[in-house]
């Protein structure tokens, strides 16, 4: 099976984004684009929460009613919310109606709160590979779904209080904020 899938346009990307648009500008915007910030990349683990055990496409097509219900994923907005704000978000069809997610994504929004501006961006791209500790994959085969760095990623988040941090989920993050770069060999976006 192939890695690689040219689109309408003639570029070749990374077979997982198949023919939807959404996946297509999602890859060829964000995914492994460097990411920085307490508040993106607060956003960026709140939805990759949200998304455990669930498909990425199903969270990225809710992404803009999650950020409204989340008040743009301000940490400070999200830390102050109250039983109200759960059951309004519990009601909420445009997003995914998880109540240990929510809980997690507000806790995880206090814990941000108690650190220094740019903490969570340091601390989260302390973890990030030089770049030449592997080869770029040549197949969805050769990426893994978690490694020592999103292993140590998580266990440091953890430690701290965060959940919904685990090893898998920290590396899709590691991916999508381009603290790894996973496009395939033959991607118009391999660097």
């Amino acid at each position: 099976m192939t890695s690689i899938i040219t689109g309408a346009d003639g570029r070749a990307r990374c077979v997982w984004v198949g023919a939807d648009p959404d996946y297509e500008r999602y890859h060829d915007q964000e995914w492994g684009y460097p990411l920085r910030g307490d508040r993106p990349l607060f956003e960026k683990m709140a939805l990759e929460g949200f998304q455990a055990g669930l498909s990425w496409i199903t969270i990225l097509r809710k992404r803009p009613r999650f950020r409204e219900a989340f008040a743009g994923f301000e940490p400070t907005a999200v830390a102050r919310f109250g039983e109200s704000d759960i059951e309004r978000l519990m009601a909420d069809p445009g997003i995914v109606r998880n109540r240990a997610k929510i809980l997690a994504t507000i806790a995880n929004a206090q814990i941000v709160q108690t650190m220094a501006e740019g903490e969570l961006d340091a601390l989260m791209w302390s973890f990030a590979p030089d770049g030449t500790s592997r080869a770029r994959p040549r197949s969805f085969a050769d990426v893994p779904a978690v490694t020592p760095e999103s292993t140590a990623m998580s266990k440091a988040l953890r430690k701290r209080g965060f959940r919904f941090v685990g090893p898998t989920t920290m590396y899709a993050l590691m991916q999508s904020a381009g603290m790894v770069d996973d496009h395939i060999e033959g991607c118009w976006r391999a660097s």
